[in-house]
Order: structure tokens, then sequence, then C-alpha cells
């Protein structure tokens, strides 16, 4: 049994000098992106941070020693997954990346993107796989997350699984056009569904989707059990070239994404231009503070006449 030891008092008679508190997730997305600006507005000041009020001492119970020890799993062969087409006109008429149409400003923007992304990965068990989120709903997560596929599917040594993980609103199958079936929750819920069988290889290569599965009023505690860390070492372990993409839900709108956060090793944070305000953005990164690489992106942006314009160089209108 570990027991807490209190913090002993300085001999000189002062307190002890605090220990450097490191930088919060909004000062490390920060580093990456300047949106300071953009989320205050044209031509408004910088206001300066608020003071935080010390917090309440906090007094410790002795902590319990835990005899739990993951167990390995046996995955065994693994399920042959679905088969489905993606609905290439449904992506043109909803201005997404449309595979093999050639250079277009959007796909031009994605492709920096992933750049930022591919260079983020490293050799850890979710190295690979990136959590997608936004403060509220409508701001472009999943419009984002469906690009951000396609383009890093059309990598030559990438296969890229799209996860609808906002199982309280799933919208990937939809937008691809997709047929619906079991997914992720049913993995979960489930140690008999292999989790491979619900996967929806595309006509698209190196894009794959799985669907969020049925509906349940526990997908938080789903989500948060040990057999979610099973669930996604399959995928894993399946192919080692795979990317993971969560299509989460928005922070501030359900508990899901908090939870997923734990198990990426990116987020990419979609904040709306012009909607997105400065102190939800702040609160919903709190949120998915388990994520340790936060990335931000600023959608919905209105490009002026000097603003760059890859379609341009393409001789591409638009």
């Amino acid at each position: 049994m570990s027991k807490h030891t209190p913090i002993a008092p300085d001999p000189n008679g002062g307190e002890r000098p605090k220990a450097p508190r490191g930088p919060s997730l909004v000062e490390r997305a920060a580093n990456v992106y300047d949106f300071g600006s953009n989320l205050r507005g044209a031509g408004q000041p910088e206001t300066a941070p608020r003071p935080v009020e010390p917090a309440a001492p906090v007094s410790f119970a002795p902590a319990q020693s835990s005899s739990y020890q993951p167990q390995p799993v046996d995955f065994g062969p693994a399920a042959e997954p679905r088969f489905g087409t993606v609905k290439i006109e449904d992506l043109r008429e909803g201005g997404f990346i449309v595979p093999g149409s050639g250079a277009t400003p959007i796909a031009e923007e994605f492709r920096i993107v992933k750049r930022q992304l591919l260079r983020g990965m490293d050799d850890t068990p979710k190295g690979r796989t990136i959590l997608i989120s936004s403060a509220r709903p409508d701001e472009g997560k999943t419009f984002c997350a469906v690009n951000l596929a396609l383009s890093l599917a059309a990598e030559k040594d990438v296969e890229v699984v799209l996860v609808d993980a906002d199982v309280a609103k799933p919208e990937i199958l939809s937008t691809l056009g997709l047929e619906g079936g079991p997914g992720l929750i049913d993995a979960i819920a489930d140690p008999s569904v292999d989790v491979e069988g619900c996967i929806i290889r595309t006509d698209i290569q190196g894009l794959s989707v799985l669907p969020a599965g049925r509906q349940t009023n526990e997908a938080t505690e789903l989500l948060a059990s040990a057999r979610t860390t099973q669930v996604l070492e399959r995928l894993r372990s399946r192919d080692p070239r795979r990317i993971i993409l969560f299509d989460s839900s928005p922070a501030l709108a359900a508990s899901t994404g908090s939870v997923l956060a734990m198990h990426a090793g990116q987020l990419l944070f979609v904040v709306r231009a012009e909607k997105t305000g400065e102190t939800e953005l702040r609160e919903a990164l709190e949120l998915l503070s388990a994520c340790p690489k936060p990335q931000l992106l600023l959608n919905g942006v209105e490009f002026g006449g000097s603003s760059r314009r890859f379609g341009q160089y393409y001789g591409i209108d638009g």
C-alpha cells in the first residue's frame, strides 16, 4: 500500500517554492497556430488573461494498491470486412475532396494539414491515432474529418480507418453514402464481436470506415472501459500502416470526446471562424487535455483577393 507523504515546511520558515507549471493545452496549441486575433475579431484589442484564484488545500486519503494486470489478448484470425461504395457525386456536391479529380484549393489545404499531422506521429501505441473534435456542433468537424481521411488515403504507404465516434449523432456513413451496420460500440459491448468484421472497406483506395454502431446511453462508460483498449489494439495490430481517425462528438455537447482523447496521440480541434468563442475554445481544450499534441484548424475562413489560393497556381477557379 502506498502512502501520501505531506510536503514538509521549509526549515527556514518560508514556503517551499512551487514546481514550475507546464504550459497549458491552449498555450501549447498557440505555439503551433496563433488564433487569438481570429477568435477576438478584427480590430478588437487583446485582453489580458484573468487571474486564477489559488485552489483550496486538498487532503489525500492513502492510495490503495491495485492488483489488476492487463491480460494478453489472443485476437485469433480477423473477420472479413464488409465492402461499400462511396457516392462520389455526393462528395462533389458537398464541397469535399473528390478522389482522382486533380488539384483543387481544398485538396491543397488538407495536404498542408496532413503533413503537419504526419510529422507529429510516433511509434507509441496511440501515435498513429488522431482525434477530430470541436467545441460545439455545426463547426465543420465532420467535414474536416472526411476531407482529412480522403487526403491521408491518397498517401502511398497509408491505410486510413475513419471511425464514426460521434455515437450520439453519427454522420460519416450518410456523408459518404454508406450503409449502416454494427460498429465500434458493438465491438466494445460484446467481446464476441470482432471489430475487423465491422469495418467497411470502401472503393476508395486506402480508405475504410468503422461505423459508430448501436445507440446506447452508456457510450461514455463503454468507451472508458478496458475493452476499448483491446479493440483499439486490434485495429492497430492488424496493419502497421493504419492511421485511425476518430470523428468525435463536440467536446461541450457530449462527454465521449474527453474519453477518446485518452486513446489519441494527436488532437485536431476545429475552430469555426466568426463562431467559436475564445471561452468555449479554452473550455473544450481543457476537456480534451488527455491528448498530448493539440493542433487547431481554422475552418470557414473567407480569403481576400491577396490571400493564398492554391487553385490559381494550377489554373483552377474557385
